[in-house]
């Protein structure tokens, strides 16, 4: 650790002191530098003042006890586990920039931490003051941070020294990236932090990634019968793009990361009786997936409702839970007639535009439709 302080440009210095007199002590109208501040900033100042705080109080970082430690290390053993292999990772990118990785649920409380600069008990006291399980970094305890702010706003975030509000805590430089279950709830944050160092504000971006590498693991160890792993066609899927979903044996979604939810527009999944089904999704059968998954195909184009597709790799899911047997599914005759009665209509009735936007021919339209319709008649 340097000996002295480490000092944001003097700039940026400016910024920050004019807008804690304007916006903190009230001291002229806004100005430019006030609106400097990033909005989600000012938003954690004034809810710090709201409650009564004043800069210049002192911040107790209490001790924290046994019980309370073990009592916390039980609420996230799922989350610490999934979160500690990619802490490690982290470590290791910025071992040399003395900064270091904290996992938070969604209290703020402190679930895990990763090595501190200068050794297993840190450099200084400042570390080691918010660096252990249990300790309370939440709004209410300790201010604006990265922390309170990733977890308030839901996005990541990167906080100067100077933006944090009280004068204890503007030692600290982090960056922070809010955490989302299976379920798309917020389950907590990752923290990375530096007392009194060069800043990083590219850091904001590895704790993104790494924040999204943590949901992954936590939807791979989600209990399902089938896991899909999605991309869009000719966009080989990475760890930071491919889309994840948990099904039972039901078709019922039980899990999904943030680019599964994205890709399909479905904000949540739930493990509810209203849960979300593969039929509300994918214009094809359940037991195709559940077949493909059987066989290990590799990848398999899979229509959607909305007329767009996807690739999706199938893989039998593990650890299982019992779930209700298949409810019957729609044969792929059923699912490709209507299909093609979707597109007659959005073309208002015109076959040859319905076919051309099918890639089929007019008379393949006639066909599908009128054995459809014999279909129908016949049961």
């Amino acid at each position: 650790m340097p000996a002295s302080p480490v000092l944001p440009p003097p700039e940026r210095s400016l910024a920050i002191a004019q807008a804690r007199r304007e916006l903190i002590h009230g001291e002229g109208p806004r100005s430019r530098g006030s609106m400097r501040i990033e909005p989600w900033i000012a938003r954690s100042w004034e809810r710090c003042i709201e409650a009564g705080r004043q800069p210049q109080q002192r911040v107790d970082f209490n001790p924290v006890g046994r019980s309370a430690v073990r009592d916390v290390a039980e609420r996230n053993r799922a989350l610490v586990a999934a979160a500690r292999p990619v802490i490690e990772r982290v470590s290791r990118a910025i071992a040399d920039t003395h900064y270091f990785a904290v996992l938070t649920d969604a209290e703020g409380i402190v679930a895990d931490v990763g090595p501190l600069p200068g050794g297993a008990d840190g450099s200084n006291r400042h570390a080691r003051n918010i660096a252990r399980v249990g300790v309370d970094l939440s709004e209410r305890a300790v201010g604006t941070s990265a922390i309170s702010t990733a977890l308030a706003e839901q996005e990541s975030v990167w906080l100067h020294r100077g933006e944090h509000f009280f004068e204890d805590t503007s030692v600290y430089s982090c960056a922070g990236a809010p955490l989302f279950g299976p379920r798309g709830e917020c389950i907590g944050m990752l923290d990375l932090t530096g007392v009194q160092v060069v800043e990083r504000p590219e850091l904001r971006h590895l704790a993104t990634q790494s924040a999204r590498s943590i949901e992954n693991l936590l939807v791979m160890n989600e209990p399902c019968e089938l896991r899909l792993h999605l991309s869009w066609p000719g966009c080989p899927g990475n760890e930071a793009t491919e889309g994840l979903l948990c099904i039972d044996a039901g078709g019922k979604v039980t899990g999904a990361n943030a680019a599964a939810r994205q890709m399909l527009h479905q904000p949540l999944a739930s493990r509810s009786p209203h849960a979300l089904h593969c039929n509300d999704l994918f214009a094809l059968p359940l037991e195709m997936l559940f077949d493909a998954a059987r066989r290990g195909d590799a990848v398999l184009e899979v229509p959607l409702w909305s007329g767009l597709r996807v690739e999706a790799r199938p893989r039998r899911g593990g650890k299982g839970s019992p779930s209700a047997a298949p409810e019957a599914r729609p044969l792929l005759r059923d699912v490709e007639t209507a299909l093609i009665r979707k597109a007659v209509t959005d073309a208002r009735g015109n076959v040859a535009e319905a076919a051309r936007t099918l890639g089929i021919s007019r008379a393949t339209v006639y066909r599908k439709l009128w054995r459809g319709r014999a279909a129908g008649s016949a049961d």
